[in-house]
């Protein structure tokens, strides 16, 4: 924005169409979109009959009850969606949710997805379909190539894949040239294999799917208080006297937490929600396991804080308990470092200012602060509505400062908790999956293999691009994820991705990023979570570390999906063997044998997991250590410090909206297992956009009109096109769509400070009639090309 006009605004630049006629973006054909009333109870029946429909419809009624059975249990396998805890002691039955039996079915589907299909289908064909379909699809059975020039798919054997895999790298002028990105879903044995060799190999291009979310929330706390995550465990959700949860949706996102939050709001802790839309999983929860009790109520004051109005909401919240003398004096003052520069500034911002940007009236501010400053054991949870935004460090600084105010960090019950939104993205950060590591792992690391490890700081995930984007990066290497459909630009990166030499990804399933290809690209098939790993005849488990700093065995027990995986382990050893050969100094073969050798390399260079093979054998497995948790702070002065921040600007011009994305109910990250967003009370397209009804109003909008959405950043613009509006309960001047379909508007240099995250929740929009308003063809949904095939 800043001093341009919207007259002198240009379009972003056109991308080169991919030769191979492949498109970046889901199609954007019209479907027709069903309104109902969204649910007032989270989870519930309809929650059991999604579960059963998902679990024996796609997996069959012998395989889907064994996977939902191995679920979360002890001696079973890690669910492969959130990063909730499990509970430390007894387990019920059934310790998974809806989502997670969804993620289970999907992994664990009987489709398959070989070298038939993709003689097929050319990426031009594929790319024409839906993400929602391309899932469908089913497991991918056997590495595939595509070959400079080529249009489909074809097998080609192991041994040839990691040749052209080593060829590739060691034909690059510089190991920086390679990017190796990892998705959380990968287990702690490969991460740290897979970081191991990437800086054998000689570079720190390790970005992962942590860039892209809780980032901003490392960022902020390890200045703060001296940790980069959460301190609480779930027992303090039984010990809290209030728990705020803020920038999140549980009821989608992380539904087991809904279990935590009905036990703490029965044991007499009040709840306070902030959320710019009023989601049902905030509201009111019933057990599936306890269908004969009524629904409990959890929230008790819910503030709908306008997009972005987080600092100014906190500020006031803090500015209030000031006001009220609610300060814990004497943790303040021993404890903590700053605190006048903080109180300084919260006297010198108006509540007038408070009100208007944060979006809420000063008297409800007020009584949020009442319920701080009438307690002391307080958790504050959020996710990406904090963490996707250009201030968005100020956002968890924040938290931080009104917890300091009340003493409420380093003690039972009490604490900051960032809840993690991919499985192990946290335990891949443990073992080294990191652009930027500390000199005392780069030290561990070199002593424990003897490798020589690189000092300078590698691309994390936006810089990958920009280096893929501008020739600095040549190579492409996915650990899992589906990275083009996670990341910002859509267009963008994909001509990025579409410049490298070679693009390969390890995956279980079909995914739009195997579509955007370099030219030469390899899909390469790994066993998932529930199936069977054996190596030298023996089998193996695998290790994950959850939203709490518990590190657990996960062991599938189900037969893979077809003869020719491989564990994600064994790639990335043989992938190093390939690429290092004689010259490596680590063991690869050896390694992948028994993983216990890797987890007794892992516990002599990362903290806390001494007897790492031992510990994790114990049920429920062991926590890593966390001063904050224990009231210790390392920071420079061992003390917590306040931090001052201005409000963010709130420069939307007439006719302007502040878009923020977001998942649907039947999506985790960017697989789609259906089309339904039951607790919003929507069915069928995702190309939507909620509005408020004043605002539509005030745009002469009118409910199911087809708009065209551009985006505006400085002085440039990106457009989406045929998106339906709907009428939703928004604040004014805010706007709401789907990921991953939206992330085409979100200019890859917006991004937050500090923590370089693509600022997903700030998109400045405007709201056109669509250019050529297609009419809808009831015939024509995602449904029906899934059976069309």
């Amino acid at each position: 924005m800043g001093e341009k006009t919207l007259a002198l605004e240009k379009p972003q630049p056109v991308e080169l169409a991919d030769p191979r006629g492949s498109q970046a973006q889901p199609p954007s054909d019209p479907i027709p979109v069903s309104r109902g009333k969204p649910s007032a109870v989270a989870a519930g029946i309809p929650a059991i009959v999604e579960t059963i429909k998902h679990a024996f419809g796609k997996a069959g009624p012998l395989r889907g009850a064994r996977l939902l059975y191995r679920l979360n249990q002890v001696g079973g396998y890690d669910c492969p969606s959130c990063a909730w805890p499990d509970p430390d002691g007894e387990r019920s039955f059934f310790e998974f949710c809806e989502n997670g039996a969804k993620a289970a079915a999907d992994e664990g589907t009987a489709r398959r997805a070989g070298p038939d299909f993709f003689a097929r289908f050319s990426l031009a064909e594929l790319s024409e379909r839906s993400d929602y379909w391309l899932g469908k699809q089913g497991r991918l059975t056997e590495p595939m190539v595509l070959r400079p020039g080529d249009t489909h798919y074809q097998p080609l054997c192991w041994d040839e894949a990691f040749a052209l895999l080593g060829s590739e790298l060691n034909a690059l002028d510089s190991p920086n040239e390679a990017v190796f990105y990892t998705s959380g879903r990968a287990s702690n044995e490969a991460a740290f294999l897979y970081q191991l060799f990437a800086r054998e190999y000689g570079t720190n291009n390790l970005p992962d799917c942590s860039n892209m979310c809780h980032e901003s929330s490392g960022s902020g706390l390890s200045e703060t208080i001296g940790e980069v995550k959460g301190t609480v465990t779930l027992d303090d959700f039984e010990k809290a006297q209030l728990i705020v949860v803020v920038g999140q949706n549980p009821g989608t996102n992380h539904p087991r937490m809904l279990t935590a939050l009905q036990k703490a709001k029965r044991g007499g802790a009040a709840i306070l929600s902030v959320n710019p839309l009023r989601e049902t999983g905030l509201l009111a929860f019933r057990h599936p396991q306890q269908l004969l009790t009524a629904p409990t109520q959890l929230t008790d004051l819910f503030l709908q804080v306008r997009i972005n109005g987080d600092v100014a909401l906190f500020q006031g919240i803090g500015k209030a308990i000031l006001e009220t003398d609610g300060v814990d004096e004497a943790f303040v003052r021993g404890r903590c470092e700053n605190f006048l520069a903080y109180a300084d500034h919260l006297r010198s911002v108006s509540w007038d200012e408070i009100a208007l940007d944060s979006g809420i009236r000063e008297t409800q501010i007020r009584a949020a602060a009442r319920m701080f400053a009438g307690n002391e054991r307080i958790i504050v949870c959020w996710a990406m509505g904090l963490t996707q935004h250009e201030n968005a460090v100020d956002n968890i600084r924040e938290i931080v400062n009104v917890l300091l105010l009340r003493g409420a960090i380093g003690k039972p019950g009490a604490g900051v908790c960032p809840v993690r939104g991919h499985s192990n993205v946290q335990g891949d950060r443990t073992m080294g999956i990191w652009e930027r590591p500390t000199p005392a792992f780069v030290a561990a690391l070199e002593k424990a293999t003897g490798i020589t490890a690189p000092r300078a700081h590698g691309f994390d995930t936006v810089n990958s691009i920009h280096a893929l984007h501008e020739g600095k990066a040549k190579v492409f290497l996915a650990l899992g994820g589906n990275f083009l459909s996670a990341t910002p630009d859509t267009e963008y990166t994909a001509a990025a991705l579409r410049s490298a030499r070679l693009t390969a990804h390890v995956s279980t399933k079909l995914n739009r990023s195997h579509l955007v290809a370099g030219r030469t690209a390899l899909i390469l098939p790994c066993l998932g979570r529930s199936e069977r790993d054996e190596q030298a005849g023996r089998e193996q488990f695998v290790t994950t570390e959850n939203s709490m700093g518990v590190i657990q065995m996960s062991q599938g027990h189900l037969r893979p999906a077809s003869e020719h995986l491989l564990s994600e382990p064994q790639i990335v050893a043989r992938l190093a063997q390939a690429a290092l050969g004689a010259r490596s100094k680590v063991r690869w073969a050896w390694l992948t044998e028994d993983y216990d050798r890797i987890r007794d390399l892992i516990a002599q260079v990362v903290p806390g997991t001494e007897g790492y093979n031992d510990r994790a054998r114990k049920p429920g497995g062991f926590y890593l250590p966390n001063a904050a948790r224990e009231g210790r702070f390392q920071t420079a002065s061992g003390k917590a410090r306040f931090t001052v921040h201005p409000l963010p600007s709130r420069e939307l011009r007439p006719g302007q909206l502040l878009m923020m994305t977001v998942r649907s109910h039947d999506q985790f990250n960017t697989t789609i297992y259906g089309l339904e967003d039951r607790y919003r009370g929507l069915s069928g397209d995702r190309r939507v956009v909620l509005l408020n009804r004043e605002d539509m109003s005030a745009l002469g909008l009118r409910e199911g009109q087809r708009v065209d959405l551009t985006s505006h950043f400085r002085g440039e613009t990106r457009t989406a096109r045929r998106f339906q509006v709907v009428g939703y309960d928004l604040p004014r001047g805010c706007a709401c769509t789907y990921f991953p379909e939206a992330n085409a508007l979100v200019p890859s240099r917006q991004v937050a400070r500090i923590s370089n995250t693509p600022a997903s929740k700030s998109v400045v929009i405007t709201v056109a009639p669509a250019r050529d308003d297609a009419p809808l063809d009831p015939e024509r949904t995602p449904e029906s090309q899934c059976r069309s095939r």
